[in-house]
């Protein structure tokens, strides 16, 4: 094998590897790119990626050596993580032609980003079809995967904002089913909401109908049970049990 393929080879592995780590970092705390759907434009970025750094390294040993090649496999993919960064990166010395990648690549990202949406949404759906059959398991079912990972989360405030949530599913599950048994009149029920952040002036809460107080609460948890789910799914904990509908210890 000649000199020149032999280093496009080195340089198209070097470039492979190197984008499919900062494509990593790139979603870290957004979502998976290798998901079931999403994989196959994330598969699409990182040969895009390696293929032009693979152009530029052989025309970098064309004119100068090796080593400027294994370089530029190296470095050229971290303008996939550049391209989002906050705006003091993007003024960095030497980000433009990085950046260029990035919007070279940016139809494949956008349509990975747009399916890594699409395999979070199918994730959280299947992990909360039980609660969806009663709104009284919602709160059982967001307990079931809060217990699952919150002991293997080190960070204290990740923890504590899912513990926060927890919360608040737990108080609109229990406030829905007081306002559905009619136990309480209206101020009753409006003192109960105001004891709680998560209901603490919502004008979209009001005791006067209990009914339409009862729905609102019930799919408003629901709703949350999936930003709960979300959340994990983004602290990369996608391997969970999944709820069937019984009460966890």
């Amino acid at each position: 094998m000649p000199s020149w393929a032999a280093g496009a080879a080195g340089t198209f592995a070097i470039s492979a590897v190197s984008a499919y780590l900062f494509l990593l970092l790139r979603c870290q705390g957004i979502g998976y790119p290798f998901g079931p759907q999403a994989r196959w434009w994330a598969l699409a970025v990182v040969l895009m990626t390696a293929v032009v750094a693979t152009g530029l390294g052989v025309a970098a040993v064309a004119v100068s050596d090796h080593l400027r090649a294994v370089y530029i496999g190296i470095l050229l993919p971290s303008g996939l993580w550049l391209g989002k960064r906050p705006s003091a990166h993007r003024r960095r010395k030497g980000a433009k032609a990085l950046r260029t990648l990035a919007g070279f690549a940016d139809a494949p990202l956008r349509r990975m980003d747009d399916s890594m949406g699409d395999d979070m949404q199918n994730w959280c759906d299947r992990r909360a079809k039980a609660a969806s059959v009663s709104p009284e398991l919602t709160y059982d079912a967001a307990q079931h995967y809060y217990l699952q990972v919150v002991k293997k989360i080190k960070d204290r405030q990740k923890r504590d904002d899912l513990e926060s949530r927890l919360s608040s599913i737990k108080h609109k599950v229990a406030m829905a089913r007081q306002a559905r048994l009619g136990t309480a009149g209206a101020t009753d029920l409006k003192d109960d909401l105001d004891d709680h952040p998560s209901t603490r002036g919502g004008r979209s809460y009001s005791a006067d109908d209990p009914d339409l107080l009862a729905s609102r609460l019930e799919s408003d948890a629901e709703n949350e049970l999936h930003l709960l789910l979300a959340r994990i799914y983004q602290l990369r904990y996608r391997k969970l049990v999944i709820y069937r509908g019984f009460k966890p210890a």
